[in-house]
């Protein structure tokens, strides 16, 4: 929605992220964005910048609303430090020592210190009877007959095959909690897939105002009817690149 739709209303917000769609989504602003730059001005993809821009988010979400921040709720699930064998190069991964595994604690760490922000944490699952997947980018292209199998980079396109579980139930829990207790008058949900839809349309039935924000993703039309405002925060670096001389 337009910054005219975006109407507001009387209370506290609270901001519950998705912290594996937010990070993916950031990245690739990041780099449309950072593809813009020149060099002198480009920015480095670490924590410090990641936290700066959850900051960011939060804070223009409740300037548009006028509203308080009553809380900031980021959903994760720790790295896994495990050292396992890779069927491709026969030899052991310590993802401990990976920097995937270092820079996900210490935004955790630093998440831990912001103010009025609840880290919640889920697990990930691995699957051990299938540990290894191809990365989805490479796998569409080996479904096209575009590469073949010994084409795959064992150390990019070799990823583990892992599933969150318990983010989508933390989610639903704190949004039916503060619904029910009348804690917030409006959420604000960064994500981008349906899974949030039956908790969304309960807290509406109870007066809440559900903002989504899909970080210019592209998310499915049906689920623009269960929400009561559709708003991305960050620009679209594309429309910035083509009104530029």
């Amino acid at each position: 929605m337009e910054n005219t739709n975006y109407y507001t209303t009387d209370g506290k917000v609270a901001i519950l992220i998705d912290g594996g769609y937010f990070i993916k989504r950031l990245k690739a602003l990041y780099l449309a964005e950072q593809k813009n730059l020149p060099q002198e001005q480009q920015q480095t993809f670490d924590v410090s910048y990641v936290t700066k821009k959850i900051k960011t988010l939060c804070f223009e979400h409740a300037k548009k609303l006028d509203q308080n921040i009553y809380r900031i709720f980021y959903y994760d699930c720790p790295p896994i430090g495990e050292k396992l064998h890779s069927i491709m190069t026969k030899k052991f991964i310590k993802f401990d020592e990976t920097p995937q595994y270092k820079f996900k604690n210490e935004l955790h760490a630093e998440l831990k210190k912001m103010r009025k922000m609840a880290l919640r944490l889920g697990v990930l699952n691995r699957d051990k009877d299938n540990p290894w997947t191809i990365a989805p980018q490479q796998m569409t292209r080996l479904l096209k007959g575009e590469i073949q199998i010994s084409d795959l980079d064992p150390e990019k396109d070799l990823i583990l095959n892992v599933r969150q579980k318990q983010v989508d139930l933390k989610i639903g829990i704190d949004i039916a909690t503060m619904t029910l207790k009348g804690q917030v008058s409006t959420m604000v949900l960064v994500a981008g897939d349906g899974d949030f839809v039956p908790v969304a349309k309960m807290a509406r039935r109870e007066g809440i105002d559900f903002i989504l924000d899909p970080m210019r993703g592209h998310i499915q039309p049906a689920l623009v009817e269960h929400v009561d405002g559709l708003y991305s925060v960050f620009p679209d670096p594309r429309k910035k690149a083509s009104t530029s001389p």
